[in-house]
């Protein structure tokens, strides 16, 4: 949950959560279907799980810089959607390059990946899912310069 709805949701009198603001209506519990814009952070061994590989190798993998992580409560963790049908995204590796030489962090990047394009569209991982690598490389170079 980002900091920005995090300030906007409270305790209610019954326990349950209840959003502050535009809404007064009670808010349930997070849809189990992740955002479009988020990214869902899976630690390493899940991720070594879907990979069919073991946690090394996913560690060698994000010093290649083939994955991104972010370590959040001392805990490793790999955007699910880095992963599909049990391979790194095709093109994530090259757009990872691109950006880094142009300047990026690495949760600058996450963040460039999962913000939505209207010249895409979409997000540009979701490009890169749909096997639209070509496009979002483009859009990389640019960003870097």
């Amino acid at each position: 949950m980002s900091t920005t709805v995090e300030s906007k949701l409270c305790e209610g009198p019954g326990g349950g959560t209840e959003e502050r603001g535009w809404h007064a209506d009670p808010v349930s519990t997070p849809s189990s279907e992740p955002s479009s814009l988020l990214p869902t952070f899976v630690p390493v061994p899940e991720i070594a799980t879907r990979l069919g590989i073991v946690v090394t190798k996913v560690h060698q993998l994000i010093r290649e810089r083939a994955l991104l992580a972010v370590r959040t409560d001392g805990v490793l963790r790999v955007p699910a959607e880095f992963v599909a049908d049990g391979l790194v995204v095709k093109g994530l590796p090259g757009t990872v390059t691109l950006l880094t030489d142009g300047g990026y962090r690495d949760d600058e990047i996450i963040d460039w990946l999962f913000t939505p394009d209207d010249t895409l569209p979409g997000t540009p991982i979701a490009a890169l899912r749909e096997n639209r690598g070509r496009e979002v490389h483009r859009r990389a170079q640019a960003a870097g310069y």
